[in-house]
């Protein structure tokens, strides 16, 4: 985290919980629930399937070795949730601790979020975005931030709607913050 990095005066949410379900606009049923080391295989799969054309900053990884170095950190440092449908894993979103802060008791968390392209346009990526947030603040995360590309008007926007505001920017990306409010 950047020290300058700012966070809206506003708080979000307050935003639901895992386990849940929801039906997507396909009408396929959609569970979303907490993702820990034992969800790795299943969640390896979904990334060796996710389409490499649609890598933002270079995550995820391609290969399954570097998927798994990959999933092995953020799944084993931060708060992950995956969708699921029949059993697969169709989307999987992480908040990854900052550890580049120099303020300890402001801890603020990345967010990174993916849904397979099958999956996409569906209203998953708000479920995994609300219930993720939902279940970090029940874990204790105050701050998120994340960075996305210009371009994707689409997360943009959802960003926007969750409460997300901007807060820096560069030529081919946002960097939006969100202050979780207390319940």
């Amino acid at each position: 985290m950047s020290p300058e990095r700012i966070y809206p005066d506003e708080p979000a949410g307050p935003f639901p919980t895992p386990p849940r379900s929801v039906e997507d606009k396909e009408g396929r049923t959609i569970d979303l629930e907490p993702a820990d080391m034992d969800d790795v295989d299943d969640i390896t799969a979904m990334y060796r399937d996710f389409d490499p054309a649609d890598r933002a900053q270079g995550i995820p990884p391609t290969g399954e070795d570097r998927i798994r170095d990959w999933l092995d950190t953020i799944v084993g440092e931060g708060v992950n949730l995956c969708a699921r449908h029949d059993g697969e894993v169709v989307g999987h979103a992480t908040l990854v601790p900052d550890t580049s802060t120099f303020d300890t008791d402001a801890v603020a968390y990345e967010l990174a979020i993916f849904v397979l392209q099958a999956y996409q346009r569906a209203g998953i990526g708000r479920a995994l975005l609300e219930t993720l947030l939902g279940q970090g603040k029940e874990q204790g995360v105050e701050r998120v931030w994340l960075t996305v590309e210009r371009w994707n008007t689409a997360a943009v926007s959802l960003y926007r709607d969750t409460g997300f505001e901007t807060c820096g920017s560069e030529s081919f990306e946002l960097e939006m913050s969100l202050l979780l409010a207390d319940e």
